[in-house]
């Protein structure tokens, strides 16, 4: 098998895994026990808590969560007053804020471009005084690009509003602009265990509880953590900050082989502004269903995997401009740290040969 699908998760590193062995198989106590096992575990967890924080350059604090998806509910329902957001946003947002409307909190949606990229004016316009929160992706899941956080978070202080920015394809990968206010990321995005992600949250700022039951976890989030999860999340972490320029050059030279070989296809979103790990691609009359049966043994993706129960077409595709019959002719395509050149070029070879293989049957 081929994996190809980096965005949905990506592999556990092997270092992740030995940081996670011990706690899974002899050290059982719980961290928020007072006795000396309790306290042994406590350690492990901070010091994982403190390679995770160390994206963020100092100050603030790091709470763990079950994953990026509570993070960002944290986020949003434990803030106040008008939100406002991108069409492109994952559902963990979208989907967040529509409760918000339903409980009588105003959202604004904000369009994007046919790039993928959301109009500063635009924001501007929107993003005035009595704005609550701000909440915009650093790089979308679905076609990579890279939204300019940085302004935006610049916005929202110049209304008197937070700035949530969702990190979590791009942390570890891309520079988390200083201005942001909170921080969802997850571990197995950076080749850490599905299960656990963290909210960063800047000193000074505070959020209603999200969950009630004991508060044991950093800001009162309630719950027993698992040292197993938090180990190997900070092993991830630093492992994701030791190899960067390493893991850098080699998405480099996989995005460089496989754009190459795809004359013909259309690439979706930002050309420049964007994580080249994630390539987003369509081709007029593709079948994408029979494109993926005919490749059972390559592992790529039609839509994000949140959605792919869904029946609909990328709603990130339609916010950039797709019919829904464009939109179900793109595939994604994603590769990382353990992608190998010559198994992208065999999958990049095989992709191309079948969808040629449907034009010459049609």
């Amino acid at each position: 098998m081929t994996y190809l699908d980096y965005q949905a998760t990506t592999p556990l590193a092997p270092e992740a895994l030995e940081a996670m062995l011990p706690w899974l198989r002899d050290q059982h106590a719980n961290p928020h026990s007072p006795h000396a096992p309790g306290r042994k575990a406590k350690a492990a967890v901070e010091v994982a808590r403190a390679a995770v924080a160390a994206a963020f350059g100092g100050g603030g604090q790091v709470a763990f969560t079950s994953g990026a998806t509570e993070a960002l509910n944290w986020a949003i329902q434990g803030t106040s007053g008008p939100i406002v957001t991108l069409a492109t946003e994952h559902a963990a947002v979208l989907d967040t804020v529509a409760a918000m409307v339903a409980q009588g909190r105003s959202v604004t949606v904000l369009p994007v471009g046919a790039d993928g990229l959301v109009d500063l004016e635009a924001a501007r316009a929107a993003i005035v005084p009595g704005t609550g929160l701000v909440a915009a992706m650093l790089v979308n899941n679905e076609i990579g690009v890279i939204q300019p956080i940085a302004a935006l978070a610049e916005l929202a202080h110049a209304a008197g509003a937070l700035f949530l920015c969702d990190a979590v394809q791009g942390y570890g990968r891309v520079s988390i602009p200083s201005p942001c206010d909170l921080v969802a990321v997850s571990a197995h995005k950076i080749y850490g265990p599905k299960g656990i992600g963290a909210l960063w949250v800047r000193d000074g700022v505070r959020l209603a509880p999200l969950l009630y039951g004991g508060g044991q976890e950093a800001l009162g989030r309630s719950g027993t953590l698992s040292p197993a999860l938090c180990a190997g999340f900070g092993a991830a972490a630093r492992l994701m900050f030791e190899m960067r320029d390493t893991d850098a050059a080699t998405v480099e030279a996989l995005w460089r082989s496989a754009t190459e070989r795809l004359s013909g296809w259309h690439l979706n979103g930002a050309l420049d502004r964007r994580y080249h790990g994630n390539l987003n691609i369509r081709r007029d009359g593709l079948d994408v269903a029979r494109l993926m049966s005919d490749l059972r043994d390559v592992a790529f993706s039609a839509g994000s995997a949140c959605a792919s129960g869904s029946g609909r077409s990328s709603h990130v595709l339609r916010a950039i401009g797709l019919s829904d019959g464009a939109a179900r002719t793109s595939i994604r395509i994603g590769f990382g740290r353990y992608t190998r050149v010559s198994e992208l070029v065999d999958a990049i070879g095989r992709i191309v040969a079948a969808a040629d293989g449907q034009r010459i049957a049609a």
